[in-house]
């Protein structure tokens, strides 16, 4: 028998996870079945079976492969010298997320999958852990960065790190809530907002 190479087994479990996104974005966690998965991914049940258990195994690996897309771009910019300002920071990482991680989906599917994921978390303990620890990997991430903002000289000292992270991962969500509820929020939207709230001169409000 013909061995089986690594470059195969990948490709493959990638098309699982591409027409199973594609599935609970137009039909929903709950609405989908393994059956509705499998005409999208035009497979055997043997054949998806191989790779994922269930349709829980699915979600838990599309969670999990946003968050580490996501997590990798805040610790590469955390590299760069001087890092990237808050602005062009998100609006690279959300044009990463909707044109390309994202196997393919549209912006506003793209940004629903993501708000599905989050509301699965209430109800689906393993989940609920996936979700934690992507959190927690984006926090310690941003971190680094606000270090490496404060090491350039375009930071000071006096705000918690994690403060700064949580603001900013919540500046995300947020983006991506509205994408999946109204669409037609470009990344461009908010690196312009925050690049405004950026410039702001507060010793004339003081």
């Amino acid at each position: 028998m013909a061995r089986v190479s690594q470059e195969h087994l990948d490709a493959r479990r990638r098309q699982i996870l591409s027409g199973a996104a594609h599935c609970f974005a137009r039909n929903g966690f709950h609405s989908a079945s393994m059956q509705d998965v499998l005409k999208e991914v035009g497979l055997s049940a043997g054949a998806v079976y191989r790779y994922f258990a269930g349709k829980e195994d699915l979600i838990a690996a599309i969670a999990d492969e946003a968050f580490g897309g996501i997590r990798r771009a805040f610790e590469e910019a955390a590299e760069s010298t001087p890092p990237p300002t808050p602005d062009v920071l998100l609006g690279r990482v959300l044009r990463g997320v909707f044109e390309g991680q994202m196997y393919g989906l549209e912006r506003r599917a793209c940004a629903a999958l993501v708000v599905q994921v989050w509301a699965e978390t209430l109800r689906n303990d393993r989940l609920s852990n996936t979700l934690a620890e992507g959190y927690a990997g984006m926090r310690v991430a941003w971190a680094r960065l606000v270090e490496a903002y404060r090491a350039a000289g375009l930071m000071p000292s006096g705000v918690p790190a994690d403060d700064v992270a949580r603001t900013m991962i919540a500046t995300a969500q947020g983006f991506i809530a509205q994408e999946a509820l109204f669409g037609g929020v470009e990344p461009g939207v908010l690196e312009n907002g925050l690049r405004a709230l950026m410039s702001m001169d507060l010793q004339k409000i003081s």
